[in-house]
Protein backbone atom coordinates (compact mmCIF):
# COMPACT_ATOMS: atom_id res chain seq x y z
CA UNK A 1 0.00 0.00 0.00
CA UNK A 2 1.35 3.42 -0.92
CA UNK A 3 2.06 5.79 1.95
CA UNK A 4 1.66 9.51 1.47
CA UNK A 5 5.08 11.10 1.70
CA UNK A 6 6.76 14.46 1.41
CA UNK A 7 8.94 12.89 -1.26
CA UNK A 8 6.08 13.29 -3.74
CA UNK A 9 5.94 17.02 -4.36
CA UNK A 10 2.66 16.72 -6.29
CA UNK A 11 0.68 15.54 -3.33
CA UNK A 12 -0.01 17.06 0.07
CA UNK A 13 -2.09 15.70 2.88
CA UNK A 14 -2.64 18.20 5.67
CA UNK A 15 -4.23 15.55 7.91
CA UNK A 16 -2.82 12.15 7.04
CA UNK A 17 -5.05 9.17 7.59
CA UNK A 18 -3.23 5.89 6.91
CA UNK A 19 -6.32 3.88 7.94
CA UNK A 20 -8.54 5.59 5.37
CA UNK A 21 -10.47 3.42 2.95
CA UNK A 22 -11.04 6.17 0.40
CA UNK A 23 -8.81 8.93 -0.96
CA UNK A 24 -10.26 12.25 -2.09
CA UNK A 25 -7.89 14.00 -4.51
CA UNK A 26 -8.59 17.75 -4.68
CA UNK A 27 -7.62 19.83 -7.72
CA UNK A 28 -7.35 23.60 -7.25
CA UNK A 29 -8.68 26.53 -9.22
CA UNK A 30 -6.41 28.98 -11.09
CA UNK A 31 -4.00 30.60 -8.65
CA UNK A 32 -5.05 28.27 -5.84
CA UNK A 33 -3.14 25.57 -4.03
CA UNK A 34 -3.44 22.94 -1.31
CA UNK A 35 -4.49 25.50 1.30
CA UNK A 36 -7.69 26.02 -0.70
CA UNK A 37 -8.80 22.74 0.90
CA UNK A 38 -7.58 23.46 4.41
CA UNK A 39 -9.97 22.17 7.05
CA UNK A 40 -11.81 19.77 4.76
CA UNK A 41 -10.72 16.75 6.82
CA UNK A 42 -12.53 18.21 9.83
CA UNK A 43 -15.87 18.08 8.01
CA UNK A 44 -15.59 14.86 6.00
CA UNK A 45 -15.98 11.24 7.18
CA UNK A 46 -13.08 9.70 9.07
CA UNK A 47 -12.68 6.96 6.45
CA UNK A 48 -11.63 9.61 3.88
CA UNK A 49 -8.08 10.84 3.35
CA UNK A 50 -8.13 14.33 1.81
CA UNK A 51 -5.27 14.70 -0.68
CA UNK A 52 -4.87 18.20 -2.18
CA UNK A 53 -2.82 18.34 -5.37
CA UNK A 54 0.11 20.76 -5.54
CA UNK A 55 1.16 21.68 -9.06
CA UNK A 56 4.29 23.74 -9.82
CA UNK A 57 4.24 27.49 -9.21
CA UNK A 58 2.71 27.52 -5.72
CA UNK A 59 3.42 26.47 -2.14
CA UNK A 60 6.66 24.55 -1.70
CA UNK A 61 6.90 24.38 -5.51
CA UNK A 62 6.67 28.13 -5.98
CA UNK A 63 10.05 28.40 -7.73
CA UNK A 64 9.25 25.66 -10.25
CA UNK A 65 8.05 26.83 -13.68
CA UNK A 66 4.24 26.51 -13.86
CA UNK A 67 2.56 24.56 -16.64
CA UNK A 68 0.91 26.54 -19.43
CA UNK A 69 -0.80 23.64 -21.24
CA UNK A 70 -3.21 21.05 -19.93
CA UNK A 71 -1.98 17.91 -21.67
CA UNK A 72 1.59 17.81 -20.29
CA UNK A 73 0.28 18.78 -16.85
CA UNK A 74 -2.16 15.87 -16.81
CA UNK A 75 0.41 13.42 -18.13
CA UNK A 76 3.01 14.26 -15.49
CA UNK A 77 0.42 14.41 -12.72
CA UNK A 78 -0.96 10.99 -13.66
CA UNK A 79 2.50 9.41 -13.59
CA UNK A 80 3.27 10.97 -10.21
CA UNK A 81 0.04 9.84 -8.56
CA UNK A 82 -0.26 6.29 -9.91
CA UNK A 83 1.12 4.69 -6.70
CA UNK A 84 -1.67 6.35 -4.70
CA UNK A 85 -4.52 4.76 -6.62
CA UNK A 86 -4.09 1.51 -4.71
CA UNK A 87 -7.34 2.07 -2.83
CA UNK A 88 -10.72 3.47 -3.92
CA UNK A 89 -10.40 7.13 -4.89
CA UNK A 90 -12.55 10.13 -5.78
CA UNK A 91 -11.70 13.33 -7.66
CA UNK A 92 -12.91 16.82 -6.75
CA UNK A 93 -11.91 19.73 -8.97
CA UNK A 94 -12.99 23.35 -8.89
CA UNK A 95 -12.86 25.57 -12.00
CA UNK A 96 -9.49 24.82 -13.66
CA UNK A 97 -9.24 21.82 -11.34
CA UNK A 98 -12.49 20.38 -12.73
CA UNK A 99 -10.95 20.31 -16.20
CA UNK A 100 -7.69 18.80 -14.92
CA UNK A 101 -9.50 16.07 -12.95
CA UNK A 102 -11.77 15.23 -15.91
CA UNK A 103 -8.86 14.83 -18.34
CA UNK A 104 -6.93 12.85 -15.74
CA UNK A 105 -9.87 10.45 -15.29
CA UNK A 106 -9.96 9.99 -19.06
CA UNK A 107 -6.22 9.29 -19.21
CA UNK A 108 -6.34 6.85 -16.30
CA UNK A 109 -9.05 4.81 -18.01
CA UNK A 110 -7.36 4.84 -21.41
CA UNK A 111 -3.80 4.04 -20.35
CA UNK A 112 -4.15 2.28 -16.98
CA UNK A 113 -7.69 0.82 -16.90
CA UNK A 114 -8.38 2.76 -13.70
CA UNK A 115 -11.47 4.78 -12.78
CA UNK A 116 -12.28 7.02 -9.84
CA UNK A 117 -15.28 5.95 -7.82
CA UNK A 118 -16.77 9.39 -8.45
CA UNK A 119 -15.97 12.68 -10.14
CA UNK A 120 -17.05 15.98 -8.59
CA UNK A 121 -16.69 18.91 -11.01
CA UNK A 122 -17.25 22.33 -9.50
CA UNK A 123 -17.63 25.85 -10.90
CA UNK A 124 -16.73 24.87 -14.46
CA UNK A 125 -18.79 24.60 -17.64
CA UNK A 126 -18.65 21.23 -19.41
CA UNK A 127 -15.45 20.78 -21.45
CA UNK A 128 -17.17 20.50 -24.83
CA UNK A 129 -18.63 24.01 -24.48
CA UNK A 130 -16.57 26.86 -25.98
CA UNK A 131 -15.35 29.65 -23.74
CA UNK A 132 -17.74 32.58 -24.25
CA UNK A 133 -15.12 35.03 -22.96
CA UNK A 134 -11.95 36.18 -24.74
CA UNK A 135 -8.71 34.83 -23.26
CA UNK A 136 -6.97 37.00 -20.69
CA UNK A 137 -3.69 35.20 -19.94
CA UNK A 138 -1.66 37.34 -22.38
CA UNK A 139 -3.28 40.70 -21.61
CA UNK A 140 -1.13 43.64 -20.49
CA UNK A 141 -0.61 43.51 -16.74
CA UNK A 142 -3.03 46.27 -15.76
CA UNK A 143 -5.84 44.85 -17.87
CA UNK A 144 -5.10 41.32 -16.67
CA UNK A 145 -5.54 42.36 -13.02
CA UNK A 146 -8.79 44.13 -13.91
CA UNK A 147 -10.13 40.81 -15.21
CA UNK A 148 -8.85 38.89 -12.18
CA UNK A 149 -10.68 41.32 -9.88
CA UNK A 150 -13.92 40.48 -11.69
CA UNK A 151 -13.80 36.90 -10.40
CA UNK A 152 -13.98 38.10 -6.76
CA UNK A 153 -11.58 35.40 -5.66
CA UNK A 154 -8.40 37.34 -4.93
CA UNK A 155 -8.19 39.21 -1.61
CA UNK A 156 -8.08 43.00 -1.86
CA UNK A 157 -4.84 43.06 0.14
CA UNK A 158 -3.24 41.10 -2.72
CA UNK A 159 -4.79 43.17 -5.49
CA UNK A 160 -3.64 46.39 -3.81
CA UNK A 161 -0.10 45.19 -3.08
CA UNK A 162 2.33 45.65 -5.97
CA UNK A 163 4.89 43.21 -4.60
CA UNK A 164 2.34 40.43 -4.07
CA UNK A 165 0.85 40.96 -7.51
CA UNK A 166 4.28 40.69 -9.15
CA UNK A 167 4.96 37.50 -7.23
CA UNK A 168 1.68 35.85 -8.22
CA UNK A 169 1.46 37.10 -11.80
CA UNK A 170 3.46 34.32 -13.56
CA UNK A 171 1.49 31.54 -11.88
CA UNK A 172 -1.88 33.16 -12.54
CA UNK A 173 -1.05 33.81 -16.20
CA UNK A 174 0.12 30.21 -16.58
CA UNK A 175 -2.99 28.78 -14.94
CA UNK A 176 -5.29 30.80 -17.17
CA UNK A 177 -3.28 29.68 -20.19
CA UNK A 178 -3.82 26.05 -19.13
CA UNK A 179 -7.58 26.18 -19.61
CA UNK A 180 -7.81 29.01 -22.15
CA UNK A 181 -5.66 27.08 -24.65
CA UNK A 182 -7.45 23.79 -23.96
CA UNK A 183 -9.05 22.13 -26.98
CA UNK A 184 -11.65 19.47 -26.22
CA UNK A 185 -11.35 16.14 -28.01
CA UNK A 186 -14.49 13.96 -27.96
CA UNK A 187 -14.13 10.85 -25.80
CA UNK A 188 -16.45 8.08 -24.59
CA UNK A 189 -18.38 8.81 -21.41
CA UNK A 190 -16.57 7.99 -18.17
CA UNK A 191 -17.31 4.82 -16.23
CA UNK A 192 -17.98 6.71 -13.01
CA UNK A 193 -20.82 8.94 -11.82
CA UNK A 194 -20.43 12.71 -12.04
CA UNK A 195 -21.86 15.44 -9.86
CA UNK A 196 -21.54 19.03 -11.06
CA UNK A 197 -21.54 21.68 -8.33
CA UNK A 198 -22.23 25.34 -8.99
CA UNK A 199 -22.87 28.71 -7.43
CA UNK A 200 -26.29 30.21 -7.97
CA UNK A 201 -24.73 33.58 -8.81
CA UNK A 202 -21.78 32.24 -10.83
CA UNK A 203 -21.78 33.71 -14.35
CA UNK A 204 -18.68 31.63 -15.22
CA UNK A 205 -20.61 28.35 -14.97
CA UNK A 206 -24.36 28.69 -15.46
CA UNK A 207 -26.92 26.00 -14.71
CA UNK A 208 -27.13 24.92 -18.35
CA UNK A 209 -23.34 24.89 -18.70
CA UNK A 210 -23.05 22.68 -15.62
CA UNK A 211 -25.83 20.37 -16.75
CA UNK A 212 -23.92 19.68 -19.97
CA UNK A 213 -21.48 17.56 -17.91
CA UNK A 214 -24.09 14.78 -18.04
CA UNK A 215 -22.78 13.83 -21.49
CA UNK A 216 -19.54 12.62 -19.90
CA UNK A 217 -20.78 9.75 -17.76
CA UNK A 218 -22.63 6.51 -18.35
CA UNK A 219 -23.03 5.90 -14.60
CA UNK A 220 -25.36 8.65 -13.42
CA UNK A 221 -25.29 12.43 -13.16
CA UNK A 222 -26.40 14.98 -10.55
CA UNK A 223 -26.31 18.77 -10.44
CA UNK A 224 -26.16 20.54 -7.08
CA UNK A 225 -26.16 24.32 -6.61
CA UNK A 226 -25.21 26.45 -3.60
CA UNK A 227 -25.53 30.14 -2.66
CA UNK A 228 -22.67 32.27 -3.96
CA UNK A 229 -20.64 33.19 -6.99
CA UNK A 230 -17.66 31.51 -8.62
CA UNK A 231 -15.96 30.82 -5.28
CA UNK A 232 -19.01 29.38 -3.55
CA UNK A 233 -16.81 26.54 -2.22
CA UNK A 234 -15.47 29.14 0.22
CA UNK A 235 -18.50 31.35 0.81
CA UNK A 236 -20.78 28.29 1.25
CA UNK A 237 -18.03 26.17 2.77
CA UNK A 238 -20.12 24.30 5.36
CA UNK A 239 -22.95 23.57 2.91
CA UNK A 240 -20.55 22.23 0.27
CA UNK A 241 -18.70 19.99 2.71
CA UNK A 242 -21.94 18.78 4.25
CA UNK A 243 -23.10 17.73 0.81
CA UNK A 244 -19.77 16.06 0.02
CA UNK A 245 -19.84 14.20 3.32
CA UNK A 246 -23.26 12.77 2.50
CA UNK A 247 -22.14 11.74 -0.98
CA UNK A 248 -18.93 10.13 0.27
CA UNK A 249 -20.94 7.96 2.67
CA UNK A 250 -23.10 6.87 -0.27
CA UNK A 251 -20.03 6.16 -2.39
CA UNK A 252 -18.49 4.06 0.38
CA UNK A 253 -21.67 2.04 0.72
CA UNK A 254 -21.48 1.23 -3.00
CA UNK A 255 -18.01 -0.28 -2.84
CA UNK A 256 -19.42 -3.75 -2.30
CA UNK A 257 -20.10 -6.17 0.51
CA UNK A 258 -16.39 -6.53 1.31
CA UNK A 259 -16.41 -2.94 2.62
CA UNK A 260 -19.90 -2.72 4.06
CA UNK A 261 -18.98 -3.47 7.69
CA UNK A 262 -16.49 -0.59 7.78
CA UNK A 263 -19.05 2.13 7.28
CA UNK A 264 -21.86 1.00 9.58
Amino acid sequence: MAVLSNYNSWLTCLNRNPQAKLRLFCFNYAGGGPLSFRGWSDYLPTFVEVCPIQIPGRGSRFKEPPFTQLRPLVQELTTALLPYFDKPFVFFGHSMGALVSFEMAQLLRKEHSLNPEYLFVSGRRAPQLPNPNPPIHALPEAKFWEEIRRFNGTPEEVLNNTELREMLLPTLRADFAVFETYVYTPKPPLDCPITALGGLEDSEATYDELEAWKEHTNQGFLLQTFPGGHFFIHSSHSFVLGYLSQKLHQIANNFGTQYSSIYR
